[in-house]
């Protein structure tokens, strides 16, 4: 078991200092001074993803590693930003529910949705 594996996501990010991790692939940023505003904006934002949720993804996938679920991950590999619009998430999200039910009712067991969506603003 590796140094984490008893702590959750919340533990083993609240233990880390995050500004104070390498970043060995970040572009040239010409204008640090509106990158460090939008980085002060960001900041007062909620997470795009909550530390509860990371856990019950690390729980749901070891039942897929132990074959006793199912993985489904659907989106675009790549999307533009004018094409990223609520409607179209939407849309997506509900393609792979229904995905989901053909799935769970075809091979008898749990179906761990992974959306790979908007991940053009991760980049």
């Amino acid at each position: 078991m590796g140094k984490f594996a008893a702590e959750s996501a919340h533990e083993q990010a609240s233990s880390i200092a995050w500004p104070d991790l390498p970043a060995a692939h970040q572009p040239n940023w010409p204008e640090a001074a509106e990158l460090e505003m939008v980085r002060r904006e960001l900041e007062t934002r909620p997470p795009l993803v909550f530390a509860g949720e990371c856990d019950q993804l690390t729980a749901d996938l070891a039942q897929v590693s132990r074959g006793e679920a199912f993985v489904l991950m659907g989106g675009d590999c790549a999307e533009t930003f004018a094409a990223n619009t609520a409607d179209s998430i939407r849309a997506r999200l509900k393609t792979v529910l229904q995905m989901a039910v053909i799935l769970t009712y075809g091979a008898r067991m749990p179906v761990v949705k992974v959306g790979r969506m908007a991940g053009q603003y991760f980049k």
